[in-house]
């Protein structure tokens, strides 16, 4: 192994804070989801959400702390890998395992009635998660975090100093969340339930502002972020070389998890049409079979009153 490549392998920025926000997170969902297995409360303490949680933790970790966040300030592309781990990963499997309810139940009694109370109807968290949570407000915040942050002086501000590019990873992450908490339906409830059609619709349509910017960005004829020209260049990467693999990552699998986010809904719907469908025709049939058997008394019932009479007579 060459030295440049042992040196970056060995370059994790194990930032106390991070590692003390994960863990307490990690421990407060293991707590919760072991009170919530205790009770019989398998729907919401299952193992494959607690394995997605844990997944999306490390992911995270992974994403800030790993050599992939060092790379970040030499490869543009690593920046773009480090993002899409953040925002089409982390995120989507945090919310999949449905966080809330387990994190409730790490909780003392009394506060976690007093939080709970909350996100009740009429609260005024509620009301304002609400408004946040409206799909159109929501839309236009994603994208205008997204997107906005792609502007060259901030995308090179963020390079160059350490509190903006937390910022910028905050708000990534912070727009992500609320995406995936509307995408996936995970609690608590605000609102009305979207149906899961209407769902799909919300995840595709992100796919062409993306796709428009990863076309941009891959092809570009110039460098469009100036810092990248001011590094040295790894393993014989020119800069545009970079941009053009950066613009790629963004357009194709950050495109693809919004696709895929949408099949996944449309396949969950088509599974639940199915059954109702089958569960209609089962009942058609034993209103059917109910219907010919109340025929067959009726039938047998005149007979034996005609029997009867014949006797009589």
């Amino acid at each position: 192994m060459d030295p440049l490549t042992k040196a970056l392998l060995l370059s994790w920025d194990l930032r106390v804070e991070a590692i003390a926000l994960l863990l307490t997170l990690g421990t407060l969902h293991v707590i919760g989801w072991r009170n919530l297995r205790q009770r019989g409360r398998t729907r919401f303490a299952n193992y494959w959400r607690l394995a997605s949680y844990l997944v999306g933790l490390l992911l995270l970790a992974i994403a800030l702390m790993s050599p992939i966040d060092v790379l970040g300030s030499q490869l543009f592309l690593m920046h773009m890998v480090q993002h899409l781990l953040m925002m089409m990963f982390a995120a989507p499997l945090l919310m999949l395992a449905n966080p809330f309810p387990t994190f409730l139940w790490a909780l003392p009694r009394d506060l976690r009635i007093r939080i709970g109370g909350w996100f009740q109807p009429g609260h005024r968290v509620y009301q304002t998660l609400a408004q946040i949570l409206n799909p159109g407000l929501a839309w236009m915040l994603f994208i205008t975090v997204y997107l906005g942050w792609h502007d060259p002086n901030l995308y090179n501000l963020a390079l160059r100093n350490g509190f903006v590019h937390d910022v910028q990873h905050i708000t990534f992450f912070g727009v992500a969340m609320l995406f995936w908490w509307r995408i996936t339906g995970a609690g608590p409830q605000i609102g009305k339930r979207q149906p899961n059609l209407v769902r799909a619709a919300y995840a595709i349509s992100l796919v062409p502002p993306n796709m428009l910017a990863g076309l941009a960005i891959t092809f570009a004829s110039s460098p469009i972020y100036s810092h990248y020209t001011t590094v040295p260049r790894l393993y014989g990467l020119s800069v545009m070389d970079d941009q053009v693999w950066s613009g790629l990552i963004m357009w194709i699998p950050g495109s693809m998890m919004y696709i895929l986010a949408a099949i996944f809904l449309i396949g969950i719907q088509m599974n639940q049409t199915k059954k109702r469908t089958a569960q209609s025709a089962e009942r058609a049939a034993e209103m059917r079979a109910a219907g010919i058997d109340l025929e067959e008394r009726r039938q047998a019932r005149w007979r034996h009153t005609h029997e009867l009479r014949s006797t009589e007579a």
